[in-house]
């Protein structure tokens, strides 16, 4: 199910009877020329720490349970981390922070996430990106979120079933939701649209619950903007949103 043009990503998501193979589907995407460089690229010359490990260089899918009732939606994976495990968050600071977190709040089996075989596993949760390809700068443009979108509204359908809470990541998550909102479950935004928060929250009847946090990047860790309590304070949330707490 290669895909390589926005139509193919279209029509190959649409008919992906299941996770798993919309999972084959996503990482053997081609449709965005400057995503499949840059990942290329960053396989080969790689980084001077992991110069002897073999890069997935391949857009990332989802990972965690198909009856998850948490999902948390990132940006896009890491040129280092995801790009280079093949596991979203895997590998990299952000994930570092990320894992042990959920693992604080009960949602991970460990609070690492060093390689896609590290026994790693989550409860209730599914983490995925709006754009799955590593990008130049951690920056996609806007045709690149659009191209990748049909990826990210099929797995959502996909779990729609048991998911009551959405957790996104900083404010181009928040903004990659509006869409799934109208494509999956047939509902219009808000209007005004909210404004993104850490801790802003978001109800829409018939759909997930929507809560705002700070990404958990290096640029907000280190210097304090999102701590660890804060990061508890969300997922202790969610939770209860989803009725596990």
């Amino acid at each position: 199910m290669l895909s390589r043009t926005r139509e193919d990503v279209a029509a190959h998501a649409a008919a992906a009877p299941g996770l798993t193979v919309l999972d084959a589907g996503i990482a053997d995407c081609f449709a965005c020329p400057r995503l499949v460089a840059w990942r290329e690229e960053v396989a080969v010359t790689k980084r001077a720490a992991f110069r002897d490990e073999t890069y997935w260089g391949r857009p990332i899918p989802g990972f965690g349970p198909e009856d998850a009732t948490i999902a948390v939606l990132g940006l896009a994976p890491a040129a280092h981390g995801g790009n280079r495990t093949g596991r979203i968050f895997t590998g990299d600071r952000s994930g570092d922070v990320l894992f042990a977190a959920l693992h604080r709040a009960g949602l991970a089996n460990q609070p690492t996430s060093v390689s896609a075989d590290d026994g790693l596993a989550l409860r209730h949760t599914r983490i995925f990106s709006a754009v799955r390809c590593a990008p130049p700068d951690n920056k996609p443009l806007p045709v690149e979120r659009d191209t990748c979108a049909p990826w990210l509204h099929r797995e959502v359908s996909l779990i729609r079933p048991t998911l009551r809470v959405v957790v996104a990541l900083g404010g181009f998550a928040w903004a990659a939701w509006w869409p799934v909102l109208t494509s999956v479950y047939g509902l219009k935004p808000p209007v005004p649209r909210p404004a993104f928060g850490h801790g802003a929250r978001v109800s829409v009847a018939g759909a997930p619950e929507l809560v705002g946090c700070y990404h958990v990047s290096q640029q907000n860790t280190f210097t304090g903007r999102l701590t660890p309590a804060m990061l508890d304070d969300v997922f202790g949330s969610a939770k209860r949103l989803a009725g596990l707490a």
